[in-house]
């Protein structure tokens, strides 16, 4: 196993139980541990996990907390950004929701909202939209997520490629100027897989996900259209995203 490898292995384990031994790690991939230190070293440099006492844990920027605690964080600002998103989508749009506390907002906002076709790999969104007057709602197939009923693998990929979309709108774990950011490997060929079937991109996400780091790396900033927020994003943002001829929304 390469040590890309391995360091995808480690941030996975620390991901499940938060914290590791390195000694518990070195047995499980079966090397000893002074690879596993050589291994974490530029893992710590880049701020992608922190090394204390024969332990490594993730540092608390880039731990994304349960699903049921997201939706109760930055309630307020969620609301916010979801209700300026609901107002650019017409009735009778092809919409895509991405699974997350704040597109979980935005779907509520859609209730008043009729005629909608609504896709998504969520759910909880998909129990919200249903009931909407005159809505249709095709949800992926895959293996459902424990933490928000969210389907991921293959099975959701090619779901996606069936359809074309008007609007797609994320709710990302972290944006900075190098992209947008998760904190799953499984989101990014899914995202990718949206993005290139959508006329309009629009990111949600409250200022929180300006200040955290995210571990995967989904996409650029050009690949959205849209970035709809509570706040100003930190200067050195705002020029990535003026570079990428980004368009920022703050919801009032």
């Amino acid at each position: 196993m390469s040590a890309s490898s391995r360091q995808q292995e480690i941030l996975r384990a620390i991901r499940l139980k938060g914290t590791c031994a390195i000694s518990e790690i070195a047995t499980s991939l079966s090397v000893s541990e002074e690879t596993i230190r050589r291994d974490i070293k530029p893992m710590v440099a880049k701020g992608l996990v922190i090394k204390t006492h024969g332990k490594v844990t993730m540092p608390d920027d880039i731990k994304e907390p349960p699903f049921h605690m997201r939706m109760q964080e930055n309630m307020d600002a969620k609301v916010k950004v979801a209700t300026a998103v609901s107002r650019m989508i017409e009735d009778g749009e092809t919409v895509f929701l991405h699974p997350g506390s704040t597109t979980n907002y935005v779907a509520r906002a859609l209730c008043d909202h009729s005629d909608l076709v609504i896709l998504t790999n969520s759910a909880e969104i998909s129990r919200t939209l249903v009931s909407g007057e005159g809505n249709e709602v095709y949800m992926a197939g895959g293996l459902l997520r424990t933490d928000d009923a969210a389907s991921v693998g293959p099975t959701a990929i090619e779901f996606i490629k069936t359809f074309q979309v008007k609007t797609a709108v994320f709710s990302i774990g972290a944006v900075n100027p190098n992209g947008l950011m998760d904190f799953r490997l499984s989101e990014k060929e899914f995202c990718q897989a949206v993005m290139e079937r959508s006329e309009r991109v629009i990111v949600a996400v409250d200022h929180t996900k300006f200040e955290r780091k995210g571990i995967v790396h989904i996409s650029d900033l050009g690949d959205m259209d849209l970035l709809v927020t509570d706040r100003e994003p930190p200067q050195e943002l705002q020029d990535a995203l003026k570079e990428a001829e980004v368009e920022t929304l703050i919801a009032t």
